[in-house]
């Protein structure tokens, strides 16, 4: 590298994504003559000074984007004293606003005009810098940086400035009216920020010049909210992306006066009601349309003949259906189509697949499609790349077909599928990534191709009727992220090679018929897993202590196989059952791909498995990496709950039942602060329930039936909410709540048994307790109500009736007197 020094007469310098371990070298300050040199994504050492720089006087276009310049403190003076600069690009290079005195604008540039200053950690303090490039400033971005408040007034100052990108910050507020008075901006980027308000407030505000300069207008990842009223008065604009934010209403039929208008992007909204030929009627160059994930209700006639042709349609989650939309059969330029979740329950005909060789991805997911698929081997994809199907979810039928040997990801889950799946061999391994068939009725046994597909990151077969042995070519696959073989009828041993696929994240080998001991070798070459599945199965020998060095693992399930020896005391080494993580929902098991520019329509490939939870199997998908659980239950474990498994403090669901277990259930139990369900029934653990059980609040599924454990049940509200049948099968515990009452619960002097009271003797003496006990009341009641009765006749015979008697006599007296007159 040092020889580039030499060369004093270079005027351009291109050494861009080169993976050169060595830091920028300073011989290029020799290079004097140098206008343009272009560093971007070369270079991964850290840079601690530029100060070559100042020796290139003469240098027009700098881009050191991806340099790790976080150790250059005074970047912003050495950028600035290059008086000829006009495009300077330091995207994601760590950047910090160390802001320089003013003194160091003396000699700025006058002709910087491309600024492009993304994915750093700048703050608003950049902006007074900013403003000194008011006068030649055309295109600013300042995206994915840590910029807060309001957008500032002081842009209206950029008379030149066309191009405006201050997405992926933390912007509030509105769009203020100095952005408007901008005299020709043609794009504004505020997406992903924190905007909030009416979309009609915000637009109000992009008056004058602005209104008719604007081309593309991008407020998508926002909080606005309201309608779409007025945007067909911006008539030059040609994408419009509000997108992921609250808005609602209806679609205007004005949005066809939007001639120019190449995309539009409305997606992820509350936006309901009909949408028709009218709204389309003048967009006769648009090229993207996203329309998913509404309450749209797309209706054209049967002869619509729109005046677009597509590229890109997305349309999941709006309604279609019921018959399959025969527009489709005119945009013959599609390359993605996403009508998933589209209500459509109709035959697919054959003319849709016509459209295939230009297709890079093609979503029909979750409706009620029917019939069979053609044969895709002849197909030619566009870039020599058909990234994908995602057929999932319909109602499918057949064989599988042969699909085209470039093919990046096939997802054909949840349809009727029949039949071996030898076709898929013929897909080249340099391009496929995501191959998932499961929940089908595919037969005969695992093809052993997989020696082909070194790119693959996902393999799905389970709840199929596959059988034989899992071939070794499995150990191929070394890109393999997940595994899962589950609900078939696979037997045999584990294939050795497997620990090749030491990226394995997820497997699970669960419900098959497969034999042996565990080995060894998953615990020490699988270090990724997080969920370790092999329930159901034949496995016998004992568990492995090497599983004990699976830290990241989450979910580990050995249920129902012949396993027999001692509980591991090292299982408080799982550290991800121990340590809290912050962003746990982060290894909910996403894969994305991008390889082969495949990528998923903007979604994810999230892994589905059934887990033991309080009693009961349940499937989870999307919290699935929210789960902490061992179930070791249904084999014939033996010896005591080492006191170890106390320090999994995260552990959600521990399943110790239908074992041969022994020994008391360890004070330590009630460290474990965050179980939920735990069930240890099923075996022979004696001695009294521990009082710690009552520190476990969380606790809301128990079951330590059948065993032999005695004394009192510990009072908490949590151990007394639960039903008596969680205790049942130990007839030496008693107290709440069970029925059995225990000693000192009642009078002193009661016949007892093991600490139980009987039954027969507890209820007579009950019943003699009440007897004697109203006899005594009953007769203190009667012998009270007779005595009041006696004293009052008493008082009303001495008192009361001479008195009452007078009364009558003078009211008489008065009567006779009045009829006297």
């Amino acid at each position: 590298m040092h020889f580039i020094g030499s060369l004093s007469s270079l005027r351009y310098l291109n050494l861009s994504y080169n993976l050169f371990t060595v830091t920028i070298p300073y011989q290029l300050k020799n290079l004097s003559r140098l206008q343009s040199l272009d560093l971007s994504y070369s270079f991964d050492a850290s840079v601690e000074n530029l100060g070559w720089l100042s020796h290139l006087s003469c240098l027009e276009h700098l881009d050191l984007s991806g340099s790790n310049l976080s150790q250059v403190n005074d970047w912003l003076q050495v950028v600035t004293n290059l008086p000829r600069l006009k495009d300077l690009r330091l995207n994601q290079c760590r950047l910090t606003d160390r802001i320089p005195s003013p003194l160091s604008f003396m000699n700025s540039s006058k002709f910087l005009a491309v600024l492009h200053l993304s994915n750093n950690n700048l703050s608003s303090a950049i902006y007074p810098w900013l403003y000194n490039f008011s006068n030649s400033l055309v295109d600013l971005d300042l995206s994915g940086n840590q910029l807060q408040g309001l957008v500032p007034d002081g842009f209206r100052n950029m008379g030149a400035l066309t191009n405006l990108v201050l997405s992926r910050n933390q912007l509030e507020g509105g769009i203020p009216r100095s952005i408007g008075e901008m005299c020709g901006l043609h794009k504004l980027d505020l997406c992903h920020n924190n905007l909030t308000g009416k979309l009609s407030d915000l637009t109000r505000n992009l008056y004058g010049r602005t209104e008719s300069s604007l081309e593309i207008l991008r407020l998508c990842q926002n909080q606005l909210h309201g309608s779409l009223t007025d945007i067909a008065r911006f008539s030059s604009l040609r994408e419009l992306d509000i997108s992921n934010n609250q808005l609602n209403g209806s679609i205007p039929e004005s949005i066809g006066f939007l001639s120019k208008l190449d995309c539009l992007d409305v997606s992820f909204n509350s936006l309901q009601g009909l949408v028709s030929g009218g709204h389309f009627s003048n967009l006769s160059k648009l090229k993207h349309l996203d329309l998913s994930n509404n309450s749209l209700v797309l209706r054209f006639k049967s002869d619509w003949d729109p005046a677009f042709q597509l590229n890109n349609i997305h349309l999941s989650s709006c309604h279609l259906g019921p018959c399959f939309p025969k527009w489709l059969r005119t945009q013959i330029n599609v390359r993605l189509l996403d009508i998933s979740s589209a209500n459509i329950s109709d035959i697919v005909p054959n003319w849709f697949w016509n459209l295939l060789p230009e297709l890079v991805f093609l979503n029909l997911s979750h409706n009620l499609m029917r019939g069979s698929l053609p044969d895709f081997s002849s197909v030619d994809a566009v870039d020599d790349t058909f990234p994908g199907f995602d057929l999932s979810f319909n109602r499918f039928e057949g064989l599988l077909p042969a699909f085209p040997c470039n093919t990046a990801s096939l997802i054909l889950s949840n349809n009727l599928f029949s039949g071996p799946i030898s076709h898929i061999c013929n897909i080249a391994g340099e391009t496929l990534s995501f191959l998932d068939l499961s929940d089908n009725l595919l037969t005969g046994q695992l093809p052993n191709c997989f020696m082909n597909w070194s790119t693959l990151a996902v393999l799905n077969l389970a709840n199929n009727n596959l059988s034989g042995e899992i071939p070794s070519s499995v150990g191929s696959l070394f890109s393999l992220q997940t595994l899962s073989l589950n609900n078939n009828s696979l037997y045999g041993e584990l294939p050795m090679s497997l620990k090749n696929c030491t990226m394995l994240k997820f497997l699970d080998l669960g419900r098959n018929q497969l034999s042996g001991e565990i080995p060894a070798w998953i615990g020490e070459s699988l270090s990724s897993l997080m969920f370790f599945s092999l329930q159901s199965n034949e496995f016998s020998g004992s568990i492995p202590l090497h599983l004990c060095q699976l830290t990241n693992l989450r979910i580990l399930d050995l249920s129902q196989n012949t396993i027999s020896g001692a509980i591991p005391k090292c299982l408080n080494n799982l550290t991800a059952m121990v340590l809290k993580e912050a962003e746990t929902i982060i290894y909910n098991l996403y894969f994305c791909s991008i390889r082969g520019g495949a990528i998923f329509s903007r979604r994810y490939y999230i892994n589905k498995a059934r887990v033991g939870w309080k009693g009961r199997d349940y499937e989870y998908e999307r919290y699935l990496g929210l789960l902490r659980v061992i179930d070791f239950a249904g084999n014939n474990l033996s010896g005591e709950i080492p006191d170890e498994i106390s320090g999994l403090n995260e552990l959600v669901a521990l399943n110790l039942s239908r074992n041969n277990l022994t020994g008391v259930v360890p004070q330590t139990i009630g460290l474990l602060k965050s179980l939920e369900s735990l069930d240890l029934s099923g075996n022979q653990f004696s001695g009294a329930i521990p009082d710690t059980m009552c520190d476990l609040t969380f606790l809301s599924y128990l079951n330590l039936s059948y065993n032999n454990l005695s004394g009192k049940i510990p009072s908490s509200t949590q151990l007394q909410s639960f039903d008596a049948s969680a205790f049942k099968g130990n007839p030496a515990l008693c107290g709440l709540p069970v029925t059995h009452k225990c000693l000192g619960d009642d009078l002193p002097g009661t016949p007892l048994m093991n600490g139980v009271i009987q039954d027969n003797q507890e209820t007579v003496h009950e019943f003699r307790a009440w007897f004697y006990t109203g006899m005594e009341n009953g007769f203190c009641v009667f012998f009270c109500g007779l005595s009041g009765a006696l004293l009052l006749y008493t008082i009303m015979e001495t008192c009361l009736f001479p008195v009452f008697g007078w009364i009558m006599g003078f009211a008489l007296s008065i009567l006779a007197a009045h009829k006297a007159r």
